[in-house]
């Protein structure tokens, strides 16, 4: 009975090995071709091939101090899905870009503060332009900055949760990349009740405020080009006019 019970456990197990090889060939007789790029004498490039001769991972040593700091990852007949880099050489990966089935830029994750976490993630649209970014500041896990890019891939609005409650309390609008106006929360209700306005290089010149939160202003305050405020304007009754203007 107990060399039958091995007998069996044996034929079992041999015929486990034969279909892990055949189902993981790829993986368990996958090659590795070490190439010396820069001739050096010191390899800084590791190929690796399945057993029908696909590339699906390529490691580089870019700056050839002997680690690794960029590895591509592809899928199919050479197409590129993945590539992570350590772009401080400190030993960890702190950027990875992701492609689509086409091998276009999809999107981007960077952990940009060193800490471990990835708080950076840029998206793509189907013609590798930049889209938006959204950013983790406090690295609480919860995205808190939303920067929205135009056409030509420069930046037309930010969006702040500054609160990190959850919710967006502050928008920021550009024009050609200059500031244009910025709008302020300030009750909480989700909704901007105060907008200050910029000209030139950030020059503050107007103040809008919505003072009892019905959706118009009601209260203007101007600014000359120091800075300065030079008018107070406002409409006490909220009929949409101002009813008061008071010189600085």
């Amino acid at each position: 009975m107990f060399k039958k019970n091995t007998f069996s456990f044996l034929r079992l197990f041999a015929t486990c090995l034969f279909v892990l090889f055949t189902v993981s060939g790829s993986i368990v007789f996958a090659e590795v071709a070490k190439i010396d790029s820069n001739f050096d004498g010191k390899m800084d490039q590791w190929r690796h091939t399945t057993a029908d001769g696909k590339v699906f991972k390529v490691e580089h040593d870019t700056n050839f101090d002997g680690n690794i700091d960029q590895v591509e990852h592809f899928v199919g007949d050479k197409i590129l899905a993945k590539v992570e880099f350590d772009a401080d050489k400190n030993g960890k990966m702190d950027q990875i870009q992701y492609y689509s089935d086409q091998g276009k830029l999809d999107r981007i994750e960077k952990d940009s503060k060193n800490t471990g976490k990835f708080d950076w993630n840029e998206k793509f649209d189907s013609d590798g332009k930049i889209e938006r970014t959204e950013i983790d500041e406090n690295g609480d896990g919860k995205v808190d900055i939303w920067q929205y890019f135009d056409d030509n891939q420069k930046i037309k609005q930010t969006v702040y949760d500054t609160d990190f409650n959850g919710t967006t309390d502050r928008w920021d609008y550009f024009a050609n990349e200059k500031l244009e106006k910025v709008g302020f929360d300030t009750n909480a209700d989700h909704k901007p009740d105060q907008w200050q306005f910029f000209k030139g290089t950030n020059v503050l010149v107007k103040v809008e405020n919505d003072t009892n939160f019905d959706g118009r202003t009601d209260r203007w305050e101007i600014f000359d080009p120091s800075g300065k405020m030079t008018r107070i304007e406002a409409d006490r009754n909220f009929d949409g006019k101002p009813d008061m203007v008071q010189e600085q």
